[in-house]
């Protein structure tokens, strides 16, 4: 008996858990299951949640639409040049504030605190009017620099924690070996923050690639440098919203995603636990 009752006590929050997984997942298998339901299938009085005709016309509605390669290809260079501007910035940042002392790094942190904390939205305005007065409106390195500005609170905030559970005496004693203090961290400390790396990666690429708001607002008269979560909001045709291929696009557009968190994900827990262990 005694071994029963922190079972029964566990199945409330085992139900609770299943529960909210499967609210969260519903709706992606719902895009996922429209994407293949035949026309006449999804705008009906008796929706089914199982497709009982499978069709792939939606998805090739979706990939022969104009911009298609185009807009897949800004999203991935946007995105990629982001995340690569910020860990590259986030490094040296990061370990500057977790290796050295000098004055001003409290008051350093917390202003990166403080801009992480700050709401993405409330920033359009001011960016859309430095943006319109420096003339970089509808272009795509505005996007990089905005993504990178967003993607680098947290890379420093990460990457600080996880750098300060490294030994300073590893890299202590190859400097004693002769290396440089740079050359003991690229051969010693870097390849230890694979974890910590991985884990901020996925988070600028999530945020990068799933960005609306600023995307619209900056890009207004060159269409040709649109991304994908634009194009994907005036997906229509002539008698309005093309439902089916709007699914397919939207599963072709989450599949990157899918794919990176997979590729990454052994790695993603340890670097978001590593980097909160030390302040």
């Amino acid at each position: 008996m005694t071994l029963l009752r922190p079972r029964l006590r566990r199945i409330p929050l085992n139900a609770a858990a299943v529960l909210t997984v499967l609210v969260c997942l519903f709706p992606v298998y719902w895009m996922i299951s429209t994407a293949f339901k035949p026309s006449r299938d999804i705008q009906t009085a008796d929706p089914k949640l199982f497709p009982h005709t499978w069709t792939l016309d939606h998805f090739r509605t979706a990939v022969q639409a104009d911009g298609f390669e185009l807009f897949w290809r800004n999203s991935v260079l946007v995105t990629l040049s982001a995340i690569l501007l910020a860990l590259l910035v986030a490094i040296g940042s990061a370990y500057a504030v977790a290796r050295m002392r000098w004055k001003g790094r409290r008051q350093f942190m917390l202003m990166v605190f403080i801009a992480q904390m700050a709401p993405w939205e409330s920033l359009i305005i001011p960016i859309y009017i430095i943006s319109r007065d420096t003339d970089m409106l509808d272009r795509l390195p505005t996007l990089t620099l905005v993504y990178f500005m967003v993607t680098l609170p947290f890379s420093i905030v990460v990457l600080r924690g996880f750098i300060a559970t490294i030994p300073p005496e590893l890299e202590e004693a190859a400097q004693v070996d002769g290396c440089t203090r740079t050359g003991a961290f690229r051969r010693v400390a870097l390849p230890l923050l694979a974890p910590g790396l991985m884990a901020t990666s996925l988070f600028g690429f999530i945020t990068a690639w799933n960005e609306f708001a600023y995307a619209n607002f900056l890009i207004i008269k060159h269409q040709d440098s649109r991304t994908l979560p634009v194009w994907l909001s005036s997906f229509q045709n002539t008698f309005g919203t093309d439902w089916g291929a709007t699914m397919a696009a939207s599963t072709l557009f989450a599949l990157p995603a899918l794919v990176v968190f997979l590729l990454l994900q052994r790695h993603v827990t340890s670097g978001f636990a590593a980097g909160a262990v030390k302040g």
